[in-house]
Parts: structure tokens; sequence; C-alpha cells
């Protein structure tokens, strides 16, 4: 598959999503929370006859990678309606999720898991 259409999927997609929640908080968030990217990077792969394996690597490690990201979605908005600006409120999310990761891969790495 050419780069070029990849790249024009991906961002038409991303274009949907946005454009959507311009018209409804609740649809484009629901469009917006599935697993579009993931999905649309396992189909790439495969594809590019990555293999099985890879794309396997690709949704387990994704699976422990989306948990250190929720609790950006409750700080996000929290600061946002106790009247924090939104590039504040999304520098502190951003750090959150850094040490929610952080924490998740210790966590984890009792398990075997390696995410760092």
């Amino acid at each position: 598959m050419p780069l070029w259409l990849k790249y024009l999927i991906s961002a038409g997609l991303v274009v949907l999503i946005a454009e959507t929640a311009k018209r409804s908080d609740r649809l484009g968030a629901f469009i917006g929370a599935m697993p579009w990217v993931t999905t649309l990077a396992m189909i790439w792969l495969f594809a590019d006859k990555q293999g099985s394996e890879k794309i396997a690597n690709h949704a387990w490690y994704t699976f422990w990678y989306v948990l250190p990201t929720l609790p950006m979605f409750l700080q996000l908005p929290w600061m946002l309606r106790k009247g924090f600006g939104f590039p504040v409120s999304l520098l502190a999310s951003a750090l959150l999720t850094a040490g929610c990761f952080w924490l998740t891969a210790l966590v984890v790495k009792r398990w075997g898991i390696q995410l760092m």
C-alpha cells in the first residue's frame, strides 16, 4: 500500500473525529475513543506483510500503554472546569500521563512485562 494513501486515510480519520466533535461532544468522543489508530496501524502492518507476531505484539503493548493514559481524560476536564487555561491543563495532563507510564512500567515489570 502506498505511503501517501496511509497518510491520507489516517489524516482523514483525525479530521473526521475533530469535525464530528465540533457538532456533537458525545458522538465525537465516542468515535475518538474507538481504537482507530491502533487498528489502522495493525492493518498497515498486515498490508506490509509484517506477520502475526508483530501484529500481536503491537496489540499487546498497546493495551499496556493505554491504561496509563486514562487518568488524563479525568484531569484535563477537571482542570478546565476549575478555570485553568487549556495549555496549562494539557501540559499538566501530559505530565500526569508520563508519570503514570513510568509507574505502570514499574508495576508490570514485576510480572515480567517489559514496557521500557
